[in-house]
C-alpha cells in the first residue's frame, strides 16, 4: 500500500511528503499519494528524483502532474527535480489507498472493487456496482468510458443519479 513506499529516511520522506499533496487533475479530491500513482522518491545532492506510474499508458494527467510535482517541490527550494515515469508494473486500482477510495465515494464516483476480491480459478463477474449516492447496487452501465478513460459511466436505477464508476485494473 501507499504507506509501504513513504521513505523512512527524513529527507527522502519530507520529499514524498511535498509530491504527495499534488492533486490529481482529473480528480482533484484525490492527490497522487492517495491514487497510488507517486511510486518512489530519491534525494540527490542538488534536490530530488520523483517516480510517477500513470493509472494508463497514454493517460493525459500524468504530464500535469509531473509538471506540479516539479513546481511544488522547486518552491519547497529543491533546485534540480527530476520526475520521470514507468509503465513496468503497470498501475493498478489496488494501489489507491482506502481514504482515497473514501474520498471517491464522497465525490460521487464508485470506488473500484479490489483485484484481490477476483481470486483465481474461475472468472468471477461483477453483479453491480454499488451507487455511491445511495449505495443501491440496482445499477446499469451507460457507457463503458465516462468523463476520463480509466471510468466508466453508469446509471442508478434505485435514485436515478448519474455517476462513474473508477474502473478496477
Amino acid at each position: 500500500m501507499v504507506t509501504e513506499l513513504r521513505p523512512s529516511e527524513p529527507a527522502a520522506a519530507r520529499v514524498w511528503d511535498i509530491a504527495a499533496q499534488v492533486p490529481d487533475p482529473e480528480v482533484p479530491v484525490l492527490t497522487i499519494e492517495d491514487l497510488g500513482v507517486l511510486r518512489d522518491v530519491t534525494v540527490t545532492e542538488r534536490g530530488a528524483d520523483v517516480v510517477l506510474t500513470p493509472t494508463y499508458s497514454g493517460c493525459p494527467a500524468i504530464d500535469q502532474m509531473r509538471d506540479d510535482v516539479t513546481a511544488r517541490l522547486h518552491e519547497a527550494g529543491y533546485a534540480e527535480v527530476n520526475v520521470t515515469t514507468t509503465l513496468s508494473p503497470a498501475w493498478t486500482t489496488d494501489w489507491m489507498s482506502e481514504a482515497g477510495k473514501r474520498k471517491l465515494e464522497e465525490y460521487g464516483i464508485a470506488a473500484p472493487h479490489p483485484r484481490s476480491a477476483l481470486g483465481t480459478g474461475p472468472v468471477r463477474i461483477q453483479l453491480g456496482v454499488k451507487c455511491p449516492r445511495c449505495h443501491s447496487i440496482r445499477t446499469r452501465e451507460v457507457a463503458r468510458f465516462g468523463s476520463t478513460a480509466c471510468k466508466s459511466h453508469y446509471e442508478c436505477l434505485a435514485c436515478l443519479e448519474p455517476f462513474d464508476y473508477f474502473k478496477t485494473h
